[in-house]
């Protein structure tokens, strides 16, 4: 069974995360299938929304650790990480989240690129990049604090608070809170909504709420090379060990 699943129903594409067992952590591989998903999906005249999902409890805990110290290992954030971040950027199909239980790391930062954004009232967000040594990534330091203003984006990102669905949606992380029972279900109707419009005019807008996004790539790109400096740091070393004693214990 793949990590991701990739499912097509009518003119909507569903990208999975399913490695429940693992909490959703993201590995190297599942990074390129998140990134092809979304690929495929630009290239199919046919889709008209994607939706990513994790599975019942659990939206994404973030990377794989094992993955992540090989990438750090090879002096760098990990090309498979940049691919994928560089795809949400590139992307031109409406995106739609739907998020149950934790959304750590790159699970809250990917959300920052998405159109709209679902939670169930057990939805978790937090970015404890600067506890492990690290810096922000996914050009959350620049889109948070203009979604959040700095005050918040400090305590999210440079506290690693953690923020509850409900917070999330005040903070406009998200824009709506469906019940556990009825999540996927809102997340789908949702994106068939969108994918029904007139799909250029759809496009057209998007693009112009979105606007040049050549400071996010370029805030992807400054963010990359901090992280992987910090990766080389003794304060993240130290971060990593106790967090896998932790692991052990």
């Amino acid at each position: 069974m793949s990590d991701v699943l990739t499912s097509r129903d009518g003119e909507v594409l569903t990208l999975r995360m399913n490695r429940a067992e693992k909490k959703n952590a993201l590995t190297g591989a599942m990074y390129s299938a998140l990134t092809e998903g979304l690929k495929a999906a630009n290239a199919d005249d046919g889709i008209g929304a994607i939706v990513i999902l994790g599975q019942p409890g659990i939206f994404c805990a973030g990377n794989d650790i094992k993955d992540f110290i090989a990438f750090a290992m090879g002096g760098g954030i990990g090309q498979p990480i940049l691919d994928f971040l560089r795809a949400l950027v590139a992307n031109e199909k409406p995106l739609v989240a739907g998020v149950d239980g934790a959304a750590i790391g790159i699970g809250t930062t990917m959300i920052l690129h998405c159109d709209y954004a679902i939670a169930s009232p057990r939805a978790v967000f937090a970015t404890p990049f600067v506890d492990l040594g690290l810096v922000p990534e996914a050009a959350s330091s620049l889109i948070v604090p203009q979604l959040m203003g700095n005050r918040l984006a400090f305590e999210m990102l440079a506290m690693g608070a953690k923020f509850s669905a409900e917070r999330a949606r005040e903070t406009g992380l998200v824009n709506t809170i469906a019940e556990l029972d009825t999540l996927e279900t809102v997340v789908r109707e949702t994106a068939e909504a969108i994918a029904a419009k007139p799909r250029e005019a759809v496009k057209l807008a998007r693009k112009l709420i979105r606007g040049d996004q050549s400071a996010i790539l370029l805030r992807i790109d400054e963010e990359a090379k901090l992280f992987s400096e910090r990766l080389m740091s003794k304060e993240a070393r130290q971060a990593f060990e106790a967090f896998l004693a932790k692991g052990k214990s």
